[in-house]
């Protein structure tokens, strides 16, 4: 028996065993259908089998790039969206406490509409800050997108409060790892900088398209590294990186204002790219 707001109930609710509700123990993965395409698919479905063999779930024989992708457009399709917002949840199944009961998992597609295939800045003034209450710690979970993300909640709900666009976050070193939604990147002069995987952030899969970009880019240099909060005023240019938003350029942080040329541009050569 159950007690829901006060109201006594012997009636099953799924939710109540999933262990994705109980414990975090899910990944997910967040992709972009961009007319009628999953953009980087290889990318997302990789990064899904290795975040499932960390956490040591059990990973389907069928469950091939193949049978993931057609998931994702079989559902998309039944609703006639040719470009749409993805999120593909996969979860331990029912039964244990901390100690799960068997390995083996299910998983969950919801999908809703996106009204360009293309990538688009959508906010021209994005004033961000740090956040301070909790820290991001610098290990390998962390780089892993679980459904564990209380962090970043809260730090959503202080944006909020703040009249701010975004966040960035900390890990337990004072260190800069990445935005609450987004991986992090400092353009200084002709230098990019971005924070290593060690230091806590994301394994983003946008990050991972302006590092091959900037990798095979002679006019820029490319470095990932430890990045200091007192780093954020020097640098020329600061965005974000998701696979949803594309690049995000942020206008300010505290008293700097940034330019946005670079995420611009660099914006348009993905769009290209796709």
């Amino acid at each position: 028996m159950y007690n829901i707001n006060g109201e006594l109930s012997d009636n099953h609710n799924s939710c109540l065993n999933n262990r994705a509700f109980l414990y975090g123990d899910a990944v997910f993965e967040t992709c972009k259908i961009s007319n009628g395409k999953v953009l980087f698919l290889e990318d997302h479905y990789f990064r899904l089998m290795a975040s499932m063999r960390v956490l040591r779930m059990k990973i389907p024989a069928n469950f091939t790039l193949e049978y993931f992708e057609a998931q994702l457009l079989n559902l998309a399709r039944a609703l006639h969206y040719t470009n749409a917002r993805m999120r593909c949840t996969v979860f331990r199944n029912d039964g244990g406490k901390y100690l799960p009961h068997n390995r083996t998992v299910s998983y969950i597609i919801e999908v809703e509409p996106l009204d360009s295939p293309k990538y688009v800045i959508l906010e021209s003034n994005y004033e961000v800050d740090i956040y301070k209450d909790f820290y991001v710690t610098s290990q390998l979970l962390s780089n892993l997108k679980t459904t564990n993300r209380v962090l970043n909640v809260t730090g959503s709900i202080f944006a909020e409060e703040n009249d701010l666009q975004n966040c960035i976050l900390l890990n337990q070193n004072k260190n800069v790892v990445e935005f609450l939604n987004g991986n992090l990147f400092l353009l200084i002069n002709h230098t990019l900088v971005t924070p290593p995987l060690s230091e806590g952030c994301i394994n983003g899969i946008m990050r991972k398209q302006v590092l091959n970009f900037i990798s095979n880019d002679i006019h820029y240099k490319l470095e990932e590294r430890t990045v200091s909060p007192f780093e954020l005023q020097n640098a020329d240019e600061l965005f974000l990186t998701n696979v949803m938003c594309g690049i995000q350029p942020v206008t300010k942080y505290k008293k700097k204002i940034y330019t946005t040329a670079f995420a611009q541009d660099f914006l348009a050569k993905i769009n290209q790219s796709i």
